[in-house]
């Protein structure tokens, strides 16, 4: 018995195809509210100390909320977390996270000897780095693991609308090129647990044909062309 993956997957992208009542993938642990998925994916960098050495100050001082200004006394953004030494400064387009130590507190404001331009363009380059390198480990045939680093499959196609189908032993889960990063390790990581990725996996009939749901249409296009010439 043969059916296209418009069929198995559905004949819209992940977020409709694989979504369940009270099952959707969701990102583990990472914000849709971010700039991209893949700034949530370094969070935890640091941004350089050498750009924006300050005088350091008692760390429990910048609240939630607090604004945090430039050596240009221009505002770069508000403090949206302070932990573990960290203070996650939103600027509007990245979730800038500085060490506590290059903050200071100056004529009633905190500051960091940087501009806003200079830490989101130290942020934007941090996450186009993470972008090529996913890119360039996101290819068929590739080994993917979970959030966890545990083994999630292989990728089996990926299509021109940025649709990829990760084939398993039980089946496939169709996932966006959104959905994944490159880990500490170098490993193409799929941003979900093991658990919601086996939640999603479709099991797919002995013989059928996979494709993404793009690619479906495209073959099925090409069929009736094909039929009407």
């Amino acid at each position: 018995m043969s059916r296209s993956a418009a069929s198995l997957a559905g004949k819209a992208p992940f977020a409709t195809s694989l979504s369940r009542p009270g099952r959707a993938l969701r990102t583990a642990g990472l914000s849709r509210k971010r700039s991209s998925t893949i700034a949530s994916t370094i969070a935890a960098t640091t941004v350089s100390a050498t750009a924006i050495a300050a005088t350091p100050i008692a760390a429990n001082a910048q609240d939630v909320g607090a604004t945090v200004f430039g050596n240009d006394d221009a505002p770069i953004g508000t403090v949206e977390s302070n932990a573990d030494g960290i203070v996650t400064v939103d600027t509007g387009s990245h979730k800038a996270p500085l060490p506590v130590d290059l903050l200071a507190e100056r004529e009633g404001k905190w500051t960091v000897n940087a501009t806003k331009e200079q830490i989101d363009g130290m942020m934007q380059a941090q996450v186009d780095e993470a972008i090529a390198k996913r890119d360039a480990a996101l290819v068929v045939g590739a080994a993917v693991v979970t959030a966890q680093g545990l083994p999630a499959g292989t990728v089996y196609t990926v299509d021109e609308e940025d649709t990829v189908i990760v084939q398993r032993e039980t089946g496939i889960v169709t996932l966006k090129r959104e959905h994944f990063a490159v880990n500490d390790q170098g490993a193409l990581m799929a941003l979900f647990t093991i658990d919601q990725i086996s939640a999603n996996t479709v099991a797919v009939p002995e013989g059928a044909e996979i494709l993404t749901p793009a690619q479906a249409a495209a073959k099925e296009a090409a069929n009736a062309a094909d039929a009407t010439s």
